[in-house]
């Protein structure tokens, strides 16, 4: 999703807009990019990343990459990042800031302030951390903590919080927003299906019923295995296909195999494979999702999309495709209903809202980046007090920056607060494949 926000902004060549993506070292590369892939330099992943997005977008960008260095957390199963990753970014270019998950950024950042570096940082919320770490072992007491320290990090680095759904933490100043869109291809691939449907009077879709997403139990899986088990009997004859990679495989397909329903389970593709073309319902109860990109990818190509009624799912209940349900018999009536019955074709103005057009406009209109900001404040008595306590809030947040800083900047402390080892600053095998210089200042 960002690398299509980047290029969506960078489209109309009035903004100079550079996308800042982490670099892995080779070990880092086998573990987490999938069908083996590795590169041997930025620059061999910058030329894939580049042809990928033109692939589907079918134009050339013209923003900028750069790469800061990563590592992979398999405790956390997240990419985080290592040393001062603001100094990516020349200060000459510093303008505004968007930071996709600025929790997840911000964590054990030690380095300069984004809110001293940059005039306007926006923090885009993706992801509903605290869903996924009540599932854990002491799951509410790690999710009441992460809640405050989320709070925390997000409120001293940036000037504006977008949460893509309700489904995440709420944060102060946060507006509720779904800034993303749906890769063309799928909106080429629903749009074909409609045409071919009308001109040859064939069925479009002659599969049934599938879910596709990275294979661990927190990625609806749970959700979906135990209500076909729960409901085997009313769902007699029901086959589905479950595509994902992901570190539960195992699990799920043991999990599959015990259900007298018939549910293949495959390795993970490309949602824009020609294999799903024809399947013509996409079931997911996910209920840790904020919003659904595989979702999103469904209706573009005209499926049915049966989903649970969840905050996470308020954006797509505009469309007549999607099929909300409140329980097991509601999922249970609405799986039936949705096989029997053909998808409405999407208007032409369904297909723009789902597209990445409209989620930059979004973007820009709640981000107000096109605006100019005024530098200067009326002076006057009435104004006094709310000078005052502007001032006495900055300390305060100024205060607590610093604490931050401080706190982030020790080894002890930081793997207290959960960073990976030694990421206070990039090791030589990093620092040589991205070219840094042998050591690095901080400020704040």
């Amino acid at each position: 999703n960002p690398l299509f926000r980047a290029a969506y902004l960078a489209k109309d060549g009035e903004r100079k807009v550079t996308l800042v993506i982490p670099w892995l070292s080779l070990k880092d590369q086998k573990l987490v990019y999938p069908n083996n892939t590795t590169f041997g330099s930025p620059s061999e992943q910058e030329s894939f990343i580049r042809q990928w997005l033109e692939e589907r977008t079918e134009f050339i960008s013209g923003f900028a990459i750069r790469f800061y260095p990563g590592k992979f957390a398999v405790d956390k199963r997240s990419i985080l990042p290592v040393g001062d990753i603001s100094e990516i970014i020349p200060d000459e270019e510093a303008d505004f800031a968007v930071l996709e998950e600025p929790e997840h950024l911000t964590w054990f950042h030690h380095g300069k302030r984004w809110k001293t570096k940059f005039r306007l940082v926006i923090g885009i919320i993706h992801t509903n951390y605290l869903e996924y770490v009540k599932r854990e072992k002491n799951g509410q007491f790690q999710a009441f903590l992460l809640k405050y320290v989320n709070s925390w990090v997000v409120s001293i680095y940036c000037h504006k919080v977008i949460r893509l759904s309700a489904a995440t933490q709420y944060y102060p100043r946060s507006i509720i927003c779904n800034v993303h869109g749906v890769n063309p291809k799928f909106l080429e691939i629903g749009k074909e299906r409609f045409e071919q449907q009308h001109s040859s009077n064939h069925q479009a879709f002659t599969k049934g019923a599938y879910y596709i997403g990275k294979m661990i139990w927190n990625k609806g899986y749970g959700e979906l295995l135990q209500l076909l088990n729960n409901h085997q009997k009313e769902l007699a004859g029901l086959e589905i296909d479950l595509y994902g990679n992901g570190e539960d495989s195992d699990q799920v397909k043991e999990a599959a195999n015990k259900l007298k329903l018939t549910v293949r389970v495959h390795p993970g593709r490309d949602h824009a494979d020609p294999l799903f073309h024809d399947y013509k319902v996409f079931l997911n109860p996910s209920t840790t999702d904020v919003v659904c990109t595989t979702t999103a990818e469904a209706l573009a190509m005209g499926k049915i999309v049966v989903c649970a009624n969840h905050p996470s799912n308020d954006f797509f209940k505009q469309f007549p495709n999607c099929r909300i349900y409140d329980d097991d018999n509601g999922f249970v009536e609405a799986t039936c209903k949705a096989l029997s019955e053909e998808p409405v074709p999407l208007t032409d103005a369904q297909r723009y809202e789902l597209s990445w057009e409209a989620a930059t406009e979004r973007f820009l209109k709640v981000s107000e980046l096109n605006q100019v900001f005024a530098t200067e404040r009326e002076k006057n008595s009435s104004k006094e007090f709310a000078s005052v306590s502007l001032n006495l809030w900055k300390s305060m947040e100024d205060t607590s920056a610093y604490f931050h800083y401080l706190a982030l900047g020790f080894e002890t402390t930081r793997r207290a607060f959960g960073a990976i080892p030694g990421s206070l600053q990039p090791d030589e095998e990093q620092r040589k494949e991205l070219g840094l210089a042998t050591s690095s200042k901080h400020s704040l």
